[in-house]
């Protein structure tokens, strides 16, 4: 039976927080949330977090984080870490990109079951788990293919007839709810802009690995997307806000068990915000022209490129596949549909947090150059200052 929202929340200093894919984009953003309110933080990876102060980890000179080594694909070596702890907040961040829909939804839900029999023992009060607008669009495989709802996206819509590795998670959720009994949410952001070497779906450091090598190579930033894409109004989620609106759902009485779009609250268009994007690294913007131009196709052969400027600049990370997803960026702004998201479900229920989307952007440029993660670029910045 499910677990009724407690009257009176503990004071953070007596939470506990399990993050589930803690050095990934959205993982490392509540990491850093959590440890900065006080929480004790199990901050749980597949390889454990890198050490304390290597360049943009969560974790640098933060107390109150206690990294985890676990693989989510083995029950053995989830209940081995997490034995001896006692977390009374889950939250999950992660997913293992696959072949097929089939594969996704076989080692994703996997995923979750495994984290969540292995947590039988803690005193779990609430789960909430990160999703996307795949919700209402369908997978990779099939992007707006079958029917679809129509714009902005709500939480009421119902489920598509496809299969989606998203809905066979919160399956999996449920299913630990009626077993475990704790309270749960469901987050379904857009595309997340944010901070974190190796992630696999990261737009906000894969335009500007492709920014830094038009300037190293003189072409111009070219769109690589779709007309639809091009001139359609769209949005976008800040990794920060995300994790804002994971924490307030998970300890607000009033918003347990239920799914919510978190988006950041403005609208844009690629048209206007690309050239101003492309002023900010003070390269030359070219737009969307007859045809999409992927990045996997203007990028290609360019990882060589990268180490020499790496080698040049004194970067910290030589392998341009650890920053730039090229098909994950080419995916999104590929789309031959509006994607735009309704949030008068959060606002109702009480969240009013908000990001400028064009800040979310330069703000991580400015941290990647800090970090050493791209190079400072003469006249770049100007934009957003």
């Amino acid at each position: 039976m499910l677990r009724n929202p407690p009257a009176h929340h503990p004071a953070a200093s007596d939470r506990t927080a399990l993050v589930a894919g803690a050095t990934g984009i959205a993982g490392a953003a509540l990491v850093d949330l959590l440890s900065r309110q006080g929480w004790t933080v199990l901050a749980l990876s597949r390889k454990g977090m890198p050490s304390s102060g290597a360049p943009g980890t969560a974790a640098e000179s933060r107390s109150g984080i206690i990294p985890l080594a676990a693989d989510l694909t083995s029950p053995d070596s989830l209940a081995a870490a997490l034995e001896n702890v006692h977390p009374t907040h889950v939250f999950f961040t992660s997913w293992s990109r696959q072949e097929t829909e089939a594969e996704n939804i076989a080692v994703n839900s996997a995923m979750v079951r495994n984290l969540l029999t292995a947590l039988t023992h803690a005193p779990v009060e609430h789960v909430a788990l990160m999703t996307g607008l795949k919700h209402y669009m369908g997978p990779f495989e099939a992007y707006g293919e079958g029917p679809m709802p129509d714009t902005p996206f709500s939480e009421d819509e119902p489920r598509l007839p496809v299969d989606n590795f998203y809905y066979a998670q919160e399956d999996e959720l449920m299913a630990a709810v009626a077993r475990q009994g704790f309270a749960w949410s469901v987050h379904r952001a857009h595309t997340v802009i944010g901070h974190a070497v190796g992630n696999a779906m990261n737009m906000g450091q894969t335009l500007a690995a492709q920014a830094a090598l038009c300037r190293e190579l003189g072409l111009p930033f070219v769109f690589p997307g779709s007309e639809t894409q091009w001139n359609s109004v769209t949005d976008m989620t800040d990794a920060g806000l995300l994790a804002e609106h994971m924490l307030w759902a998970a300890t607000d009485g009033k918003t347990a068990n239920e799914a919510f779009n978190v988006v950041n609250g403005d609208v844009f268009r690629w048209r206007s915000l690309w050239p101003r994007l492309a002023a900010w690294f003070g390269v030359e913007p070219e737009g969307f022209d007859t045809v999409p131009r992927p990045l996997e196709q203007q990028m290609a052969d360019t990882s060589e490129v990268w180490e020499k400027l790496a080698a040049r600049y004194g970067l910290a990370e030589p392998d341009l596949g650890r920053l730039a997803s090229w098909w994950h960026t080419d995916a999104d702004l590929g789309r031959n549909i509006e994607v735009l998201t309704d949030m008068s479900k959060s606002r109702l229920a009480g969240f009013t947090g908000y990001r400028r989307t064009e800040d979310a952007f330069t703000e991580l440029f400015a941290r990647l150059q800090a970090e050493r993660l791209i190079p400072e670029m003469k006249g770049a910045g100007r934009v957003g200052k």
